[in-house]
Formats: C-alpha cells, structure tokens, sequence
C-alpha cells in the first residue's frame, strides 16, 4: 500500500536507473529510505530498444522497492533535453512570461507547437540583466519516456532535467559554499558541467563520457563494444603522468592511456568552457571542483583532475546532509553515492521549494492535473444539486413558489452577468491597446540579439581555424544595403533622386533578405572546407540552404597548390521568410 508520507525520485539515465524512496524527518529534513539501481545495455547498437529496456528496468525497479501505484518525479538525461542560457533586459515581473516566449520561439530549434519547454530564472535581483534558463524537449520524445514511466503503474508527478536536479542537490548539501565551484559530472554519454557561485549558476554538456572511453578502447584493441565495457569495468584505471611506471600488463598499460587520452579530451573542454562562463557569462573561474556521475567510479580519476585543474578536487557526496534509513543498504550506498545526486535533488522537490524548479510534464499529465484541480468544484456543484433537489422534492407543494423565486435570482443574475460581459469586453479592448504598445519594445528585444545570435551561429560552423569571415553585407532584393543602415559608411550602391521618390510611396519596410559573406581558407587545408562549412549552415534555422543550388550561392576561388597562402571564396546565405530583418532607407 502506498505511504502517503513518502515520495518517490526516479534518475533516468543513458545506461544506468535509479530509484529512491524519501520522506520528510521531523525537523524538515530529508530521509532516504528504500534505494536500488538498475543497468541498460551499454552497447549504441542497442538505442534503438532503449526505451523498452527503461520501460522493463522502471518496472524491475517499482516492484523491488514497493511503489507502485504511487506518484513519482524524475529527471531525464541532459543529452536528450535543449537547454540555453539567454539573457533579458530588466523587465516588470507580468511581461517576462511575454518576452520569454518569444526568446523560446527564436531559440528553440523545433516548431514550439512541438515541445514541450519550461524556464527558469537564476541568479540575483541585484543582476543588471535577467539570466534565464530554457529548456525543451520534443513532444514524442517525452511521450516515450512517460509512456515506460507510467505504464508500471507510477503516476508522473514532476518531469526535470538530470543537471538541474543535480543542481539542487549540490545546494542543499553545499548551502554555506561562497567561493566558485565547478561540478563535474560524467555519465555514460555525456558530462555535465555545473559552474555555481552564489545565487549565480551555469551549465553545458559535453559529449565525452564513460561510452566514449569504451569505444576508443574497442576500437584500439579490435573488440566489440561490450568486451571493451567488460575491459574497461575489470581492469581500467586512469594513467598517471610524468615519470610513474607502466602496468606489468601491457594490454592493461595500453588501456589506462586510452584512457587517460579521453580524459585529456574531457579537460580541455572544461578550460574553454571556463573561458567562456568567465568572459562571456561574468563569472569567476572555479577555485574548487567536486566530481561525481558513474564513470568516476576509475582508480586515480581524482589525481587525474587535480593535476590537470590545479585545483582542491573531491567528490561530490549528495547524501552529505541527507539522513538515511536504518534499514537502507550502507555499504552499497557507501559505493553509489556519488551517483544519486539526481535522486537527491528530485526528492528535494517532494519536501520543499528549491532553488531550480523545472518542469517538463507532458501534456496528458497536465491536462490531469487540471482536472485534478477543478474535482473539488465539481463535488461541490453536484452535492448543491442534489441538496436542491431533495429540498424541491420534500417542498414540492410550494413548488411555484419556489419557481418564482428562482426566477427572479435567475433573472438578477443574469443582469449581473451582463455587467460583467461589459466589463470583459471593455478588458479585451485594453489588452489590444497594451499588445500595441508593447509590439514595438518585442521587435526591440528580437532587433538587439538577433545579429548577435546569427554571428554566433556562424562562427560555431566554422569547424577549426582553416577559413575565417572577412566580411559580411546585408542585401536586400539583390542589392548591397550597408550604406543604408550606416549612413554611408559601406561601400554600397548610391540612390538617386528617383528610387527615393519611389521610395517615399511604399507602405512596407524593406527586408533584409539575405547577406553575402566573404572569407579565405588556407591553402594547405584544401576547399573542401568551405563545402563542408556550406553544409554544416544547412542545419542553420537563420538561413534558407536546403532548397538552392549550391553553385548558386557558393563560389570558391582555387588554383595549383602552393601558389598561395589563403584563397577567397564567396557565400550568399538568404534568410527565410519568417526572419527577413525590416530596416528604413
């Protein structure tokens, strides 16, 4: 039977369940009762059953701890979610919703018609501009999850995301921490980089983890994937620098610099993010990191990071401030903890508030729980029908009576309601006032980060250091408009007297149509890419590539090799219509 004192937590991992069971102590603390974990196929080839497999190791999981037909939270995997960190100019509190929408729909890389998304915003009042948390997931995608939650008869109370849980976990345990941190959390196929410093919070993931060790050891050695999992579990260990002796095993010797290779991947990611959150993002770099996740379970991974950070490194022990049963498994808990952070900070969102609350439930879970809360209007409602129809049925003699008494409150109420429809009316126009008004500080907020956002996302296509942008022009019907937007600054077309007689008749703004980007890429590295660059822009959601030919929009000069150092090449990228940029002559 279910406690109704208790709540349960599910993690969802790429290759790895777990499941907890907390209830609230007397002082309002947190008390871990029933836990167990349970394995999926390591192996990628398997993907295409993963959510099978959660649907079996979800209900392996309920009947082990006793939970079923309970209500449950639980976080899915960061890999499988779009989040974005997107900044807001200062904002009254009833238009954030407005603009955050509108960010959602420029950020998200999908129909939002087709998601399911939810935000949050982090950091302090004292920020001059607001940090928000977005976040998304495709609308099938979570339906699957779901569908193998709920179909072992757990209700799904909370949706949230692995790093944000993790999040929260890290601040409940680590409450009194003043200085920056960074945790470290590598999972199976990916790691989540957690940079927190205050009220302050910035995550990234990055697609290196414990799968990618496997697979260059797979590939180093000539062996399925599974045996290399099988190696890597048995025998693997972190290779240490300098002047330490090799393993006696040579096959054992090989793999700990395999794997130490990959960690050095994994490291040099976590500088340049740490670049990036200190530059880009007004952070401080870290001066203390905590690891945790199922892959820094390897022998001298600790010693790996201290040296590389150059920083104090311990692991992260989410069960630090959390009270456990004393029926609980110590000892496997003692050997897990540094994986159940997600699991902490799901059963936090069950006993208080917390400082991330995201949730990604899907659309039948919310259509319930609206229902859910129109019940006890429902109940009232027929109890008064009925309680009116026994007082008509016992005074039935004075049924008339009753009759022209009801029709005179009917009548009073429907003059009352009249009054209001008035009053709603009279709102709606006002609303439609306000939209008006408030329209043009929208094409302000989208105006002032859209160049930004189309800049980054052409340098993030970039690829490597072997072409670079020389210059960039915006057009418009075919023509250069930069001495338009500037004053006559650009080395563009001049207008004469004619065309701005024309001008002056036309009722709609000019679009921005399209640009024309200039660059060079070196000589050594070949023109392929400047190819591969064109179709890494396909994915773009700035431009319209898929439905041109390339030889119409792409020029590439080249000549024999040697002649020179760098070669031009010349890229017409035109936007579509939805993002066609207004400006005046």
């Amino acid at each position: 039977m279910a406690d109704p004192k208790s709540f349960v937590a599910l993690n969802i991992g790429s290759q790895r369940l777990s499941m907890a069971v907390f209830s609230a102590t007397p002082e309002g603390g947190l008390l871990l009762k029933k836990y167990d974990s349970s394995e999926l196929l390591a192996d990628p080839a398997a993907d295409a059953s993963r959510v099978q497999q959660t649907g079996v190791a979800v209900n392996e999981l309920v009947e082990k701890l006793g939970v079923a037909k309970q209500s449950v939270r639980y976080s899915i995997s960061g890999q499988s979610v779009f989040s974005r960190f997107v900044k807001l100019p200062p904002l009254t509190e009833e238009k954030v919703d407005q603009i955050v929408e509108f960010e959602a729909q420029q950020n998200v890389p999908f129909p939002i018609n087709e998601v399911v998304w939810d935000y949050q915003l982090v950091g302090s009042e004292e920020d001059i501009e607001m940090e928000t948390l977005l976040v998304a997931i495709k609308s099938d995608a979570l339906n699957e999850i779901n569908d193998a939650v709920t179909a072992s008869s757990l209700r799904t109370a909370t949706v949230d995301v692995a790093p944000m849980a993790l999040y929260n976990a890290f601040r409940y345990n680590h409450s009194a921490l003043t200085q920056s941190a960074i945790l470290i959390d590598i999972g199976a196929r990916t790691t989540n980089l957690l940079y927190i410093e205050g009220a302050k919070v910035f995550a990234r993931s990055i697609p290196v983890g414990g799968s990618t060790i496997t697979s260059a050891i797979a590939k180093e050695f000539d062996i399925s994937f599974a045996e290399a999992e099988e190696k890597k579990v048995a025998n693997g260990f972190v290779a240490l620098g300098g002047a330490y002796a090799d393993h006696d095993d040579p096959e054992i010797a090989a793999m700990s610099k395999i794997i130490r290779n990959t960690l050095t991947r994994l490291h040099s990611e976590i500088v340049r993010t740490n670049n990036f959150y200190r530059s880009q993002q007004g952070g401080n770099l870290p001066t203390v990191a905590y690891l945790c996740g199922a892959s820094v379970s390897m022998p001298y991974i600790l010693d790996f990071f201290t040296e590389k950070l150059n920083l104090p490194v311990e692991f992260f022990n989410p069960l630090k401030n959390v009270l456990v049963d004393a029926d609980a498994d110590a000892e496997r808990l003692g050997k897990e903890a540094h994986m159940m952070g997600e699991l902490v900070g799901m059963g936090l969102r069950g006993l208080s508030s917390c400082p991330m609350e995201l949730d990604l439930v899907p659309e039948t879970v919310q259509k319930a729980r609206e229902l859910d809360a129109r019940k006890p209007f429902f109940v009232t409602a027929g109890l008064g029908v009925l309680a009116l129809m026994a007082a008509a049925g016992f005074h039935f003699h004075r049924g008339s009576v009753l009759a022209e008494e009801q029709s005179a409150v009917v009548g009073a109420d429907t003059a009352t309601l009249g009054n209001f429809d008035d009053q709603i009316k009279d709102w709606e126009n006002i609303q439609k006032q306000v939209d008006v008004k408030t329209e043009p500080f929208t094409d302000a907020v989208f105006g002032r980060i859209f160049w930004l956002s189309l800049f980054k996302d052409l340098n993030s296509r970039l690829g490597n250091d072997s072409l670079w942008i020389t210059s960039l022009e915006p057009y418009s019907q075919g023509k250069p408009v930069t001495s338009e937007l500037f004053g006559g600054l650009g080395t563009s077309f001049e207008r004469d007297e004619e065309d701005e007689d024309e001008d002056k008749g036309k009722k709609e703004k000019d679009l921005i149509d399209e640009i024309l980007v200039k660059g060079l890429y070196r000589e050594d590295a070949g023109s392929d890419v400047v190819y591969a660059f064109f179709n890494r822009l396909k994915d773009s959601r700035y431009f319209e590539l898929n439905e041109v030919e390339q030889s119409d929009v792409l020029q590439v000069d080249q000549g024999a090799r040697g002649e020179r150092w760098a070669w031009t090449f010349t890229l017409r990228l035109p936007f579509p219509e939805t993002t066609r940029i207004p400006f005046k002559r």
